[in-house]
């Protein structure tokens, strides 16, 4: 039965560039990458050699742990680079675009006959399987699990977020579709969950169940949605996919040609129009931003200010991303600082004038302003992270290395994005989603 939830913590950060209703075509990069860091939790082993010619779905490497788990080409070309890291690890696979984008053809599927196993092996075979991830652990699905339900949030609450409707706007069939054969997965529910008020194709698909949720930020993180609808207990496991990626699923199943084209938003203060971008998963930054961005010191981000990653123009995007950031750097510190009006700030508490201005938007950098801190209890995690558990405990216990603490006090329930709030707002300037991130990678060791 669809359920109406009301998200009272949390906070919602108006900023300035917010992406218009309109679309501009990228050109096509020069070069693609494939970066197995963006797939948490897997082993990559390649398939193929530099120099090797690629078409759109062809498969470039798989998870070490399970050689049926395939990742494939976003382009036709020719692999120019697999750049690795500290003891060989493989950051990228750089891939030289050719001309002719010719693409994989992968047999077609009946979405209404199609059973759990060969919905697996075609998601699997065509590349696919990266956009589904499991809670506990926020990381790529084990397809030997068997998922209680799977969640899709169908909205974002973050700064800069996108317009879903937008984003999918011509892609109705491929988004149903998509549904139609994620929902093959699982015996139990598929949770789409969109905006109380929203009333777009999104509020009207099938075979899923509808949940409507109303409250600021983070109530459009697939986790605080898990956490009030379905919470995750020891031994059980839940599956997420993002919009997008289901209409990339529900395209190749109507289409049966590999297709990784996407529309993602280019957002932020330091871009010129803020609009919406077809491009392709794994293009380079610098194909996305050129003639978009005004001149200065800028930090580029790929995804939102709060949780997105930090990248260069030289770099390239994920298969998931969905937005492209750009806000001023700040590097230097501010005259007299907090003393200040500081009407320009952004503030949680009363500590700026500003905050008699409800509905101002902000040009935010990012400066941090302070250094770190003690790690203090102040009640601030507590008022923002829309969960029952214990934030800063939690935190603690990750910190001292405390396993039988982290498992008590909801490991499971946690992915670095949902404390992204939480480390903007906090006093001690503490890296919230890197230890997050660390305590579950420990308890994957220890307790997966």
């Amino acid at each position: 039965m669809s359920k109406t939830v009301k998200i009272r913590k949390g906070a919602n950060i108006n900023l300035v560039g917010i992406a218009e209703c309109k679309t501009v075509q990228a050109d096509l990069p020069k070069t693609f990458a494939i970066k197995p860091t963006e797939f948490h939790g897997i082993v990559p082993k390649m398939m193929l050699k530099e120099g090797a010619e690629v078409k759109v779905g062809t498969p470039i490497f798989h998870d070490k742990k399970n050689e049926h788990i395939k990742y494939v080409s976003p382009t036709a070309g020719v692999i120019t680079e697999i750049v690795r890291g500290a003891k060989r690890k493989i950051l990228e696979i750089r891939i030289q675009t050719a001309s002719n984008q010719e693409s994989e053809i992968i047999a077609k599927v009946d979405v209404n006959s199609i059973d759990r196993a060969k919905a697996l092996e075609f998601l699997m075979n065509a590349g696919l399987w990266c956009f589904i991830k499991k809670r506990p652990y926020d990381i790529v699905a084990d397809p030997m699990e068997t998922p209680k339900a799977i969640f899709i949030s169908g909205f974002d609450s973050a700064p800069l977020g996108v317009s879903y409707d937008y984003l999918l706007e011509g892609q109705e069939q491929n988004v149903q579709t998509g549904i139609d054969l994620v929902a093959k997965l699982t015996k139990g529910k598929v949770h789409f969950n969109i905006n109380a008020g929203d009333s777009s194709f999104l509020s009207k698909l099938k075979n899923v169940e509808i949940n409507r949720f109303d409250g600021p930020h983070p109530a459009g993180n697939v986790g605080i949605q898990i956490h009030h609808l379905d919470p995750i207990n020891k031994g059980e496991v839940v599956w997420v996919i993002n919009p997008q990626s289901v209409a990339i699923i529900g395209r190749l199943v109507n289409t049966g040609v590999s297709d990784f084209s996407k529309k993602i938003a280019l957002v932020g203060s330091e871009v010129k129009e803020p609009c919406y971008i077809n491009t392709w998963a794994g293009a380079a930054v610098s194909s996305i931003i050129n003639g978009h961005v005004k001149d200065g010191d800028n930090r580029i981000i790929d995804g939102n200010v709060l949780s997105g990653t930090q990248v260069s123009s030289e770099n390239y995007i994920g298969y998931t991303s969905t937005s492209v950031s750009v806000i001023p750097e700040g590097r230097e510190p501010q005259f007299m600082g907090w003393i200040a009006p500081n009407f320009h700030k952004f503030s949680l508490s009363h500590s700026y004038f500003s905050w008699l201005m409800p509905g101002k938007k902000y040009s935010l950098n990012t400066n941090a302003n302070g250094e770190d801190r003690a790690f203090v209890m102040s009640g601030q995690y507590e008022d923002l992270l829309p969960m029952d558990v214990y934030p800063v405990h939690l935190i603690k216990s990750i910190i001292t290395n405390d396993i039988e603490k982290m498992e008590t006090l909801g490991i499971y329930e946690v992915a670095p994005e949902d404390f992204a709030l939480c480390e903007f707002a906090c006093t001690s300037k503490t890296q919230v989603q890197e230890i997050i991130r660390k305590g579950l990678d420990t308890a994957i060791e220890e307790l997966g």
